[in-house]
């Protein structure tokens, strides 16, 4: 009994340990009372006054009047430009591109009849030249020109407002990244902290908090651990795995996570890493609970390496191709709107897949080097799992409909997109939308009730990311990310590194940064901007340019240090095995590993073979 008693606390069974949770607070409060940087100033000015500013200069340029006194289709007109320009879309091409939906996206008020005048007039009333000139001074009053001391009035007070709440981002952060690196409270709660701390700060409102907490990532995640407790709990889980490694001679742990890397990290370039993460933690926990014996009832470290290597596989997955997540697109979403170069889907393949097949035997040794199991082969785990499927017998019939459905879910998630944009589907559906309806038809054909997902489903795991999705989001709408970027950036020209390689590198290691505290979309949207428009003034015209928007994009996957990263780091601590510093074992190593590989790929491959005929830098 004394042994049970001393037994370390882990978990959520943990108090909060007010020792050290003191620490994160008074750095919060610390940060929050100290004065403002101009550089906040700066960029919130930027933010908050910049927009308004830009549209009155627009509509001054072309009717003669500010925004205020303008008709609707003449400041739909200034609006579509002002947010092409925040984009980087600078040339007439790309406004006549937009239509109705993109407006809608972009909350930019339009209706048919206006939208059509605005069209019509930039189309035969307006020069490219013309149009590119004015875009291009409008920028250079929105980043220069405005100036936070010339402010007063209403300006003054949304500029000092947004700078608060550029303070109050970076204060969060730093609080929410000590508590998870010290544990010193239950992390589901940092993620209401996270909520409380943005609304007692007036950063949101309570209405907009508690949209916040959900999001299609955040259902898709509710929706994977239901359809794992199912699989679970009928046993198909454990036909599934024995189909996978069945075929092993000496079913051993370096081969089964070796299986993972070559099996999971290739399908994450084209299929989405949530799904495959989902996929495989049935699987993970199985092998791991199979694998235990009366010799060795438990084995931490077995548990750890298995969880680890499936969330691994997923992240260095995808930046192999374009589909391998939405920082790629939006990395050659601004190159084609900047600078009018296209990366195609297959020329992207052949530039980035190389580094995840270097990336598949560096992760795989990092995992077995970091993680020693006790028990080292898996093939007492795979005799197990004949037994009890030999047991089970034929396929029942919660089996056959747990697979239907699952097998339904996959292709949904493989195709949504696809169908929509075909117009096969009269809405845009969702991973999450498709996970939780997979979830509610497991309820429906009998395969489970709700005490199975009640008991089965971790639902801290749920609620810590959706605390995960109101932090990324305050960090890029405030400003904060930004700032962040742009700061680092400017500290480092002195240096020296504000041109080819260094600049890469900085540019790199700050949005492998920021993408451990965002999704990486975020992380290569607030960054992108800043380094593509370096690279345009320092390598203009050159193959510097798509090499910035690839290697920004790859640089965003490297969320492998916080459980908040990335969701398939999330999806694997719902097995319970793991702690936080369990993804700094591998996580910090592979950061900086990952760093030098794409350096290096830039450096060697991409530069000895060009791109399309641009010349080098």
């Amino acid at each position: 009994m004394a042994e049970k008693a001393k037994k370390k606390v882990a978990g959520y069974d943990k108090y909060v340990n007010w020792k050290i949770f003191i620490i994160p607070v008074l750095v919060f409060f610390g940060l929050l009372i100290m004065p403002t940087p101009y550089g906040m100033k700066d960029v919130a000015t930027e933010y908050n006054v910049g927009p308004k500013a830009v549209v009155d200069f627009i509509t001054t340029e072309f009717f003669g009047e500010k925004s205020a006194n303008v008709s609707q289709w003449q400041l739909l007109t200034a609006q579509m430009m002002e947010s092409n320009m925040r984009m980087g879309a600078l040339t007439k091409d790309r406004f006549l591109k937009r239509d109705l939906k993109w407006c809608k996206k972009y909350k930019i008020q339009a209706d048919p009849v206006n939208f059509k005048k605005a069209h019509n007039y930039i189309k035969d009333n307006v020069s490219d030249k013309r149009f590119k000139d004015i875009m291009r001074n409008a920028l250079k009053l929105r980043r220069n020109l405005l100036k936070y001391e010339d402010l007063s009035g209403k300006d003054r007070k949304a500029a000092d407002r947004g700078a608060w709440h550029i303070k109050v981002a970076i204060a969060m952060m730093a609080f929410v990244v000590l508590c998870f690196l010290t544990e010193c409270i239950p992390l589901p709660a940092v993620a209401f902290c996270v909520g409380l701390i943005v609304v007692f700060t007036g950063v949101v409102t309570r209405q907009q908090v508690a949209m916040l907490y959900w999001s299609d990532a955040c259902w898709f995640i509710m929706g994977s651990l239901m359809f794992a407790a199912a699989f679970v709990k009928t046993g198909v889980d454990k036909r599934v795995c024995l189909m996978m490694f069945n075929k092993l001679a000496v079913p051993n742990t370096r081969w089964v996570t070796l299986i993972f890397f070559l099996v999971i990290t290739p399908l994450a370039a084209f299929i989405s890493d949530h799904a495959l993460a989902a996929m495989f933690l049935p699987i993970g926990m199985l092998l791991y609970q199979n694998s235990l014996t009366e010799e060795v009832p438990e084995d931490p470290e077995l548990a750890k390496m298995l969880m680890i290597a499936i969330a691994m596989a997923c992240n260095i997955g995808g930046p192999g191709a374009p589909s391998g997540g939405a920082r790629n697109v939006i990395m050659m979403t601004y190159l084609n709107d900047m600078f009018g170069l296209d990366v195609g889907y297959f020329q992207w393949v052949t530039y980035c897949f190389p580094f995840i097949l270097v990336m598949i035997p560096i992760t795989w040794f990092m995992v077995n080097w970091r993680f020693k199991p006790r028990i080292t082969s898996l093939a007492p785990a795979m005799d197990q799992l004949r037994y009890e499927i030999g047991k089970m017998g034929k396929w029942d019939r919660k089996q056959i409909w747990a697979l239907i459905i699952f097998l339904v879910m996959v292709y949904g998630w493989f195709t949504e997109k696809a169908f929509y944009q075909l117009g096969i589907y009269p809405v845009r559906l969702g991973i999450g939308v498709i996970a939780v309806a997979g979830a509610v038809a497991y309820i429906m054909a009998g395969v489970v009730n709700w005490r199975d997902y009640q008991e089965r489903v971790d639902w801290g795991v749920v609620w810590l990311y959706a605390g995960a999705i109101i932090f990324g989001r305050v960090l890029d709408e405030t400003g904060a990310a930004y700032w962040l970027a742009r700061t680092i950036i400017d500290a480092l020209a002195p240096l020296g590194m504000n041109h080819g390689v260094p600049l890469m590198l900085v540019n790199n290691g700050l949005t492998a940064c920021l993408t451990n505290l965002m999704a990486d979309g975020p992380a290569a949207a607030a960054v992108g901007p800043i380094s593509l428009n370096m690279a345009g003034l320092v390598h203009p015209g050159t193959s510097y340019l798509p090499f910035m928007a690839m290697g920004t994009a790859v640089a965003s996957s490297f969320a492998y240090v916080l459980i908040i990263g990335t969701p398939p780091n999330a999806i694997v601590y719902a097995s319970g095995y793991l702690e936080p510093k369990d993804y700094l074992r591998v996580g910090i190593p592979m950061w900086f590993m990952a760093n030098i590989v794409i350096i290096l790929l830039v450096a060697v491959y991409w530069c000895l073979r060009g791109f399309g005929g641009l010349p080098g830098f």
